[in-house]
């Protein structure tokens, strides 16, 4: 095993930094990419660029990293998941890949799950399998989310439901008499639960 990482290690780009202590079996690793200590990437995944991978996290075969993504400690990252660029995955962050879990016996196919450019996920959010978080989507800390999260949705609770809407740069939207605004004095209305430019 240590013959193989050795050999992955001294395939990949130079600025690549990856603790000694982390197990990563995959060469599909994008240029500025750091990956902390106790660290565990199996060989099917891929990882772009300028992304920092946290300790103690564990990312599986069948799994898409976009790049500038953040992923904090305590996170695990299951099969059929793909996370977009620019994503922030907060610690503890908990995904769900099959519905009907049991030991030993595996779904024919993993539940696809698919986290959006820009979406931010808090501390101890749980995402169930088969969803989409919408572009940058902002899941409150704690949330249980069991359906699709739209486009700029600020979501929360058990089971998440949208409490507002942000912006791109994560600023809460201010409503009045069903018009939201940004801090620029940009206006937006809710259309069938999207967020439309007026």
């Amino acid at each position: 095993m240590n013959q193989i990482i050795s050999e992955i290690m001294s395939s990949l780009n130079p600025s690549v930094k990856i603790h000694f202590s982390a197990e990563v079996l995959t060469q599909n690793i994008g240029e500025g990419t750091m990956i902390w200590q106790f660290a565990v990437v199996l060989a099917g995944a891929s990882i772009g660029s300028n992304c920092n991978i946290n300790c103690h996290t564990f990312i599986e075969n069948d799994v898409r990293i976009g790049n500038n993504v953040t992923v904090k400690s305590g996170v695990y990252i299951w099969d059929g998941i793909s996370i977009e660029d620019n994503v922030f995955i907060g610690p503890n962050v908990t995904f769900i890949n099959d519905r009907y879990p049991r030991s030993k016996q595996y779904p024919e196919k993993f539940q696809q799950t698919i986290v959006q450019y820009g979406a931010s996920l808090s501390a101890n959010a749980t995402i169930l399998g088969g969803i989409s978080i919408g572009k940058f989507a902002l899941i409150g800390a704690g949330s249980v989310v069991t359906k699709p999260v739209p486009d700029f949705a600020m979501v929360m609770g058990n089971p998440a439901r949208i409490s507002g809407w942000v912006d791109e740069h994560g600023n809460k939207l201010a409503e009045a008499d069903g018009v939201w605004e940004n801090k620029a004095g940009k206006k937006f209305k809710v259309v069938n639960q999207q967020l439309i430019s007026i």
